[in-house]
């Protein structure tokens, strides 16, 4: 579900089928909002047009901006992101905050990180929570929902090695860059996942200045995977 103009924007602009969009009011008090809805009539996307009030009671944000849609989520699999040949990817762990997730995965788009896999424990990144932190990326940013097994067998067919985000890891300026990599960062509070650590063919840290305990996850794994760029 995408909710709000920004959002349903970006989903307008994707190749997503949109099933059905909900609208009331709201939405006309703005050139935006009012350009929005006839971007939707002009895709025959099925609009229900309700009052106020029943609008309120079907949206889950504080401000609501009178437009929510519903679309097909795009059919990425393990199988598909293998076919690409893929050069980075990033690997969610047990990541549990909305936001967070949302913010990784417009900091993997952003930097040109070909598919975020997400592991069982992690958030779903099609929650609604998500999708406006995102501001939509999944509609054009790969999510695969993925168990561990299956892929560390694609990356081992792929030849990308799985190296992890942690503390206690080498200095990621020493382990050089291997090019082709999958990163993988774990739970906010906890880290990886003790299976998926050991799973690791390196693990990796960034320096912080002295009394610093750690980042924030997002802003850690934007770092890490700056540096773990192709080279031009």
């Amino acid at each position: 579900m995408a909710e709000g103009i920004r959002v349903v924007e970006e989903l307008v602009a994707s190749p997503l089928p949109i099933v059905g969009a909900l609208t009331c009011d709201l939405l006309d008090r703005s050139p935006r909002g009012a350009a929005l809805a006839a971007q939707l009539h002009a895709r025959d996307v099925p609009v229900l047009r309700v009052s106020e009030r029943e609008f309120l009671s079907a949206c889950d944000t504080e401000q609501p901006q009178g437009v929510l849609a519903v679309a097909e989520r795009p059919a990425h699999s393990l199988a598909w992101l293998a076919a690409q040949a893929p050069r980075r990817v990033l690997v969610l762990d047990g990541i549990q905050d909305p936001g967070n997730v949302g913010t990784l995965l417009r900091t993997a788009a952003a930097l040109g990180v070909d598919a975020t896999c997400v592991l069982p424990g992690t958030v779903d990144p099609w929650n609604a929570k998500v999708v406006r932190s995102a501001v939509g990326i999944q509609f054009r940013h790969p999510t695969i929902d993925c168990e561990l097994a299956p892929l560390l067998a694609m990356l081992a067919e792929g030849g990308l090695p799985l190296w992890g985000a942690d503390i206690g890891g080498r200095p990621i300026e020493q382990a050089g860059n291997p090019g082709r990599v999958a990163l993988v960062v774990g739970n906010e509070g906890a880290g990886l996942s003790e299976v998926v650590a050991a799973a690791c063919a390196e693990r990796v840290a960034l320096a912080m200045a002295p009394g610093a305990e750690s980042l924030n996850v997002a802003v850690a794994a934007g770092i890490a995977l700056y540096l773990l760029r192709p080279a031009s």
